[in-house]
């Protein structure tokens, strides 16, 4: 066993102290072959500045050997040197085996700075001089995705593919395949993909990420089975119940869509919007009770969820409960950059209150919004005309025969209004 292999086996036997002198007769008197077998050696066990010495030192006495500068190079990366790093690959010579390597480390340096062109210029360099370089193809396909080129990117992944390259540095690249189509809008293309993907591996985020692809592509019922066996697997997994509810709701399943949504809240009892869809199923199947606890629960989380707030109010209109309507819309405008739907929600609840100066205001803070709104002017012309405000009432259904002539009661209305 020489000097080297001794240190290897000193660090494994964590006695660093015997480590070190080991080291020091390495340096000393261990040959180049021991010197270098060494450096790699310590780069994987992470002492990373005794393989800088060592490699260093070779290249001390090999000052044109590429390999050593990219190795060099490689652990400078590795140790938060990049600007040292880059020195050491630009002096690589473009005849020397080693140069499309140094091109690949270039762009990776280049990318984490944010350098995408030039990353790629350097990667399209390499691919150049190495065309069939499956690594190449990967690491474009990967900058693109970053870019969110995501159709570049699948024509990376597709070379791969068809040189039979399913696995890169242990990436599934039926997977990133997959990944890229989705993102690029391509949903039902990359449900082929995906299939492939859990074909070799049941990865549980790959199970979800093909359950949410076929939900995008609208294939509900491929959804619910892999989103139910992704269930089975892992019921911890939070982000699967939303989509199932919704892929169940889609098919018309609103009872066990909501016993989901129930049992998403159970294992993430803080996820607002599972909160505020479990209220619109509970709506669906005519449970107003539960409809509003969940919007209620959903606001308690997010006080400016106003997605929530719209719904309950709604749900509130409907049971005449003006006051509760008004306290939701109060708290909004407190809030400042109230949604318009809150003006008008609050028209209607002083109007119903009799209220009737506070109820003209908010329908004239929210015309602008909604003068293009066939249900809102008729509420609102409805309003002017109780109130005797016959001219702004005729102005109003004057826009709403303009909309639709042959409402006979519109343009009986209007007549009647024309006529004081």
């Amino acid at each position: 066993m020489n000097n080297a292999e001794l240190m290897i086996k000193y660090i494994e036997e964590q006695n660093l102290s015997k480590a070190e002198k080991q080291f020091k007769k390495v340096k000393i008197s261990g040959t180049d072959d021991e010197k270098y077998m060494l450096a790699l050696s310590l780069t994987q066990y992470g002492f990373l500045e005794e393989a800088r010495e060592l490699f260093e030192i070779l290249l001390h006495i090999y000052p044109d050997e590429g390999e050593l500068k990219l190795n060099l190079a490689e652990l400078l990366v590795e140790m938060g040197q990049d600007d040292d790093a880059f020195q050491y690959l630009e002096t690589i010579s473009k005849d020397d085996p080693n140069y499309p390597a140094a091109l690949l480390v270039e762009a990776d340096l280049y990318e984490m700075q944010g350098l995408f062109e030039v990353s790629e210029n350097k990667l399209l360099k390499a691919k150049e001089l190495i065309p069939n370089e499956p690594v190449i193809d990967y690491a474009l396909g990967e900058l693109y995705m970053t870019q969110g080129r995501f159709l570049e990117a699948a024509r990376s992944f597709s070379f791969l593919l068809q040189g039979n390259d399913k696995e890169i540095e242990g990436i599934d690249i039926n997977s990133r395949m997959a990944e890229a189509l989705s993102a690029g809008g391509a949903f039902e293309e990359a449900l082929t993909y995906y299939k492939k993907s859990l074909k070799n591996k049941k990865d549980i985020d790959q199970l979800f990420a093909y359950g949410l692809t076929a939900y995008q592509s609208s294939q509900y019922n491929v959804a619910i089975k892999a989103f139910k066996e992704l269930l089975e697997i892992d019921p911890h997994y939070h982000s699967l119940y939303l989509y199932l509810a919704r892929s169940l709701e889609h098919e018309e399943k609103m009872d066990e869509a909501l016993e989901i949504a129930e049992a998403g809240l159970k294992e993430d009892e803080y996820n607002k919007d599972l909160h505020f869809f479990a209220g619109k199923l509970a709506l669906k199947i005519g449970q107003e009770n539960n409809a509003e606890q969940f919007f209620r629960q959903a606001l308690v989380l997010d006080p400016e969820y106003t997605e929530a707030a719209i719904s309950l109010n709604r749900l509130l209109i409907r049971q005449e409960r003006y006051e509760a309507v008004l306290e939701i819309t109060e708290m909004f405008f407190e809030g400042g950059d109230a949604d318009p739907q809150f003006h008008w929600d609050a028209a209607i609840s002083f109007q119903h209150l009799e209220q009737y100066q506070e109820a003209l205001n908010e329908y004239e803070l929210a015309y602008n919004d909604f003068k293009n709104n066939q249900d809102f002017l008729v509420d609102y012309g409805y309003f002017l005309m109780e109130e005797g405000n016959g001219r702004a009432a005729s102005d109003i259904f004057k826009m709403l025969v303009e909309k639709d002539p042959a409402n006979v009661e519109w343009v009986s209305l209007l007549e009647r209004l024309e006529e004081y």
